[in-house]
């Protein structure tokens, strides 16, 4: 399921998984979110400096990077900023996106796709990145709710109709529980599943010792905190310490070590921050950090 990253591409540092069992990627990605702001309700970012993160962001290894077409503020779309970085794509490039949020009026994405909406919402992120088809498709549920609550097998079908068409390769949940999971399972393959999580969050322990028995990939999102779940750093110190490392870092090597299945994705505006991410990959926790990691 793994194997030891060169260390010439050290987002591999920490070894790589195959999404669907066919995909090879460096366990440590990237996400796009905030190339088009920092945050939901700050100014718009250079589409200069995003373009730069993403080519480097490659030249470090990292082949797995998560967007969505409504990332994007005013004229800055994440997607397109994808393609003008890095087209035409690595053969070993896996780009995966999330569809089923729609913008509200605010710019948000606060409302929901029905089934019927979501081939033109694939059609769209295959026209922004400039692809045939899409290599992991995301059904995100419940908008920024937390998960759990709701039915997903029609939306989930809907997609799994574009897969058989060829239009994707594989097919994920996003911000889902246990049971949404199990349901969308009964309807076609998941390759991945993508929740917020990250080193000091726990309801998420069942479904991810679910996707690690059954090597679904786990993509954790606001991996070092974010939203209203943010990280301890004063459980993060004494590992640090220990390392020469930051905090952000050993978050991201505690989730590492968590799992094999567990493929981060922090995201950056900053190439200072990317570089400091992406060395996280090489650091190897020791009993003694797990223990105080876990306060």
């Amino acid at each position: 399921m793994t194997n030891t990253g060169s260390t010439s591409r050290p987002a591999a540092a920490a070894g790589t998984f195959a999404i669907g069992g066919d995909r090879p990627v460096a366990r440590l990605g990237y996400g796009t979110m905030r190339l088009p702001t920092g945050t939901f309700t700050g100014p718009v970012r250079d589409p200069e400096a995003g373009i730069a993160v993403l080519r480097r962001a490659v030249e470090l290894g990292v082949n797995h990077i998560d967007t969505a077409s409504f990332y994007r503020r005013g004229d800055v779309v994440a997607n397109e900023l994808v393609r003008r970085a890095l087209a035409p794509y690595p053969d070993d490039l896996v780009i995966a996106t999330k569809v089923g949020p729609l913008l509200g009026p605010d710019g948000y994405p606060s409302q929901q796709a029905t089934p019927g909406q979501l081939r033109g919402l694939v059609e769209d992120n295959l026209r922004e990145l400039g692809v045939d088809h899409l290599d992991l498709v995301y059904l995100r549920v419940g908008g920024r709710s937390a998960p759990g609550g709701e039915p997903v097998a029609e939306r989930f079908a809907a997609l799994a109709e574009l897969r058989e068409e060829g239009l994707i390769r594989h097919l994920g949940v996003s911000n889902v529980d246990a049971a949404q999971l199990g349901e969308a399972r009964t309807v076609a393959p998941v390759a991945a599943v993508q929740n917020a999580h990250h080193v000091h969050a726990a309801a998420d322990a069942g479904l991810l010792a679910e996707c690690t028995r059954s090597g679904i990939a786990f993509v954790p999102f606001f991996p070092l905190g974010g939203g209203l779940d943010p990280l301890d750093p004063g459980r993060l110190e004494k590992a640090a310490g220990r390392h020469g490392a930051t905090v952000q870092q050993i978050a991201l090597a505690a989730l590492l070590a968590a799992s094999p299945v567990m493929l981060p994705i922090p995201g950056t505006g900053s190439l200072a921050h990317l570089e400091e991410n992406v060395a996280a990959a090489a650091i190897r926790l020791t009993p003694e950090d797990v223990a105080s990691l876990a306060g």
